[in-house]
Parts: C-alpha cells; sequence; structure tokens
C-alpha cells in the first residue's frame, strides 16, 4: 500500500508578492526551497493561515537570498502581500517505508528568514 505523506513545509512564510498578470505559480527565494528539499516546478499546496483560503500551485525559483514568496496568476486573488502562508509538499512511500521517514519542517518570521528546523510536529495537547 501506498500512503501520501507531508515531505516538507515552509511554516508561516510572508507573502512579499501578488502579481496576477504572471505566469501562474509561487515563485519562493532559491534558498528557502533548497533548504526545505522543494524542487522547481513541484506541485504545492498553500495553506493561507490569514484568510483561510487553500489552492495548489507549482513551486518557481526567486532570487536566492531576496526572501521572496511571491502568488502569481490566478493564485494572486487567494493571497495578499502580507498574509501569512503555509507552503506544503506531499510524498507517496511505500508503507514499510513510513516509519522511517521525518519531514522536513521549515519555520519562518514575517521576513521569511528561517527561525527553526524540525523533523516532527509536537503532539497536540488537550
Amino acid at each position: 500500500m501506498q500512503l501520501t505523506l507531508l515531505k516538507t513545509k515552509l511554516h508561516r512564510a510572508c507573502v512579499t508578492h501578488s502579481e496576477l498578470e504572471y505566469e501562474g505559480s509561487c515563485a519562493i527565494d532559491s534558498h528557502l526551497l533548497e533548504t526545505a528539499g522543494i524542487h522547481e516546478y513541484e506541485q504545492i499546496h498553500i495553506y493561507n493561515v490569514t484568510n483561510g483560503e487553500r489552492f495548489t500551485t507549482y513551486a518557481i525559483r526567486a532570487e536566492a537570498g531576496s526572501q521572496i514568496i511571491s502568488v502569481n496568476g490566478a493564485a494572486a486573488h487567494k493571497a495578499a502581500p502580507g498574509d501569512r502562508i503555509i507552503i506544503c509538499a506531499y510524498t507517496v512511500l511505500e508503507e514499510q517505508e513510513v516509519a522511517n521517514f521525518k519531514p522536513t519542517l521549515v519555520y519562518l518570521d514575517e521576513t521569511n528568514t528561517i527561525t527553526q528546523m524540525r523533523h516532527a510536529i509536537p503532539v497536540q495537547a488537550a
């Protein structure tokens, strides 16, 4: 059996640009892409913490060190500069691979600077 698991996420990224007339996609600082292990043109899911929108697009590279997170094309209707978003990529694993798998979790501040990295989400308490 195959299972789809969270591969990586950029948690609480801050949208820096929203360009309706740009070819669709989400431009992400190349350094953040590499740190998170997201490939250029890889499908990503974006969850907008600010307004509740959820959508799927693909990643493209923005200049390394620029801290750009630009939501482009039709998706620009779903995110505006200043919105906080979670960018996720998923992977498909065989069931026997799951026990040894750990996602890459990259946490960002309001300037899209990495504040911490983890490989597990803490257990939610009651």
